[in-house]
């Protein structure tokens, strides 16, 4: 395209015409709307620097084959905004408003960056997300949902999903599921931080959390004004006497696979739990993050079905689907019901109606039960094939915890280490893994000497890949 008589053979200004010549082709009835977006983002972007001098309204016009008129109201338009200048008789410039261009996105998604390897823990395998039922799911909630479904739902969650989610859980997982008391949430995430609110609300300021545990939970209790009190765990789970001395009166469990160090709350803990509570008028958060995943023996029942009075239960898709679907639900006791439900409708007016009636058609056909049985498959062959490696990589290595979930507790020999030095070659070697000690709460216990006790996560990385990741870490701690 030749310079405009205005802009005598300046290449910026020229190939910031050049970005006008598709808006200028515009239809008709949009070409006005076109061009402004088109010379506005030129001079957001930069491209038309400040104290850019346009071409006359005619000049342009003519360069573009538009309308004189249509380019007179292009900068009229974009000087009232503040992207021009414009004076009698001087010409029209880019103004000085805009600083700087648009800034990139970036993707602060967790990554391991360029790791041959991935072991950290907490992962699904997002391969196995059933694409095809999921897509058809959602072809049939868009062809049969009520218009009125569409608009703000309970904040309680849609009722359909609510009664299909209290059949799953009661069948499942035994817990005691009334579906005026489920709260669908966008993750276990939210489920703690509406618990935190209310318990705020109730007066406490503290509330118990296992350690080591979930590095979550302190900010997210924190967040609404609680503070997280470390308990340590013994071999049944948490320290009663600890509790009990705490004086806190609300505690967060994992009883069916304690993260991280993958022990199941022994029965007679779990009925000290429950007294704890009735004694202090207080209350058990459990999370049931992994329960579904049990491969020696079928999983032991939530916790919440031996007292729904004095436990709130929550759990959520992140391990069986996908975390990136942020669906959860939390099920509290009747007394806390309307403070919980108040605090989710001021939080966000209630769960998107349509990604909820797409997992309750999801779970009303079965494929939700298909979905873990083929999870459950898949995630017992990495467990094994990881305890397999280890053991021929890393002779005399200790693999603890029960025989569930999606990461193991591997304690290495002292000739691997110190801990520091292992972890150090280990990322060398491309291959990332978390120390257990990256879990707790409180100061770090003594450990042996040159102890290293690693959280290894394994559903997301292939049999292959497992093999691989072993052998390299292995040659990295040898080395």
């Amino acid at each position: 395209m030749r310079p405009t008589r205005s802009d005598p053979g300046d290449g910026t200004a020229s190939a910031a015409w050049e970005l006008l010549l598709p808006a200028a082709s515009a239809p008709a009835r949009t070409r006005g709307r076109s061009l402004q977006a088109a010379l506005r983002e030129a001079v957001r972007s930069g491209r038309l620097a400040p104290g850019t001098r346009l071409p006359s309204s005619r000049d342009l016009a003519a360069d573009l084959g538009v309308s004189r008129g249509l380019v007179t109201e292009t900068y009229e338009q974009l000087t009232a905004e503040g992207y021009l200048r414009s004076g009698r008789g001087a010409g029209t410039w880019v103004g000085a408003a805009v600083r700087a261009a648009r800034p990139p996105a970036h993707d602060l998604a967790p990554r391991s960056p360029g790791a041959v390897a991935d072991f950290v823990p907490g992962t699904p395998d997002l391969a196995l997300f059933p694409r095809a039922a999921w897509a058809a799911a959602q072809r049939a909630v868009l062809a049969d949902l009520p218009h009125q479904e569409l608009g703000y739902p309970d904040p309680r969650g849609l009722p359909r999903l609510r009664t299909a989610l209290a059949e799953l859980l009661a069948r499942r997982r035994g817990v005691a599921a009334d579906p005026e008391r489920i709260v669908v949430v966008s993750g276990v995430a939210q489920a703690t931080a509406l618990l935190g609110s209310a318990l705020h609300a109730r007066g406490m300021r503290a509330v118990g959390v296992e350690d080591p545990g979930s590095p979550q939970h302190d900010a997210l209790y924190a967040s609404a004004g609680v503070a997280a009190v470390p308990l340590p765990l013994d071999d049944e789970g948490v320290c009663l006497e600890a509790l009990r001395a705490s004086g806190v009166r609300a505690v967060v469990t994992t009883p069916a696979h304690q993260f991280p160090t993958g022990i199941a709350c022994s029965a007679r803990r779990r009925a000290g739990l429950l007294d704890w509570a009735r004694s202090v008028d207080g209350i058990v958060l459990e999370d049931d993050y992994d329960g579904d995943f049990r491969y020696d023996r079928a999983p032991v029942g939530a916790l919440q079905g031996l007292d729904p009075d004095h436990v709130a239960y929550t759990g959520s898709v992140s391990k069986s689907l996908a975390p990136g679907l942020r669906l959860g639900w939390l099920l509290v006791p009747e007394s806390w019901t309307e403070e919980v439900v108040e605090r989710k409708r001021t939080m966000d007016l209630g769960h998107p109606a349509l990604d909820q009636a797409v997992f309750a058609r999801f779970l009303e056909r079965g494929d939700y039960d298909r979905q873990l049985r083929r999870c459950q498959r898949a995630y017992r062959e990495r467990r094994d094939a990881l305890v397999a490696a280890l053991d021929a990589r890393f002779p005399g290595a200790e693999v603890s915890g029960i025989a569930a979930g999606l990461h193991v507790i591997a304690t290495l020999p002292e000739r691997y280490g110190p801990e520091e030095r292992f972890l150090t070659r280990t990322a060398e070697a491309g291959v990332a893994v978390r120390p257990l000690s990256a879990y707790a709460h409180g100061p770090a216990g003594p450990e042996a000497a040159g102890e290293v006790r690693l959280v290894l996560g394994y559903a997301h990385v292939p049999p292959a890949r497992i093999a691989e990741g072993v052998r390299l870490m292995a040659r990295a701690a040898n080395g």
